[in-house]
């Protein structure tokens, strides 16, 4: 499995669309971190861009992210990339905290760029 984390300077970046680059990690059936690597962010809003595209070539299954509107998630969903809204701090603590179940969906959805990224 892979998951997919918006990023900056190793931590969950605040807006999913506008991160610095998107954290990939690897997990393994026990459940823990075997890879790590780094995907550069699209200028401008990510939801626009082919992000989703390349992540989901990647193998990308789930993206924990803090801050994100409808339209990225309902163009992360029709890649079959599940989205876990509501998530902060450092990367691979985040994954980690999930992985174990720590971590759920928060359900909250961010109305700040919405005009900008509908699909």
């Amino acid at each position: 499995m892979k998951i997919a984390l918006p990023s900056h300077q190793n931590n969950i970046d605040d807006h999913f669309g506008h991160c610095e680059y998107f954290t990939v990690l690897t997990i393994d059936g026990n459940k823990q971190i075997v890879a790590e690597e780094n995907v550069q962010s699209p200028q401008g809003c990510g939801c626009k861009s082919n992000i989703v595209e390349t992540l989901s070539q990647m193998g990308v299954t789930h993206m924990l992210a803090g801050n994100i509107g409808n339209g990225a998630v309902n163009v992360l969903n029709s890649r079959n990339i599940q989205v876990i809204r509501g998530c902060s701090g450092n990367v691979k603590a985040v994954a980690e905290q999930w992985l174990t179940g720590n971590i759920t969906d928060s359900g909250i959805v961010c109305h700040q760029h919405e005009q900008e990224c509908q699909h």
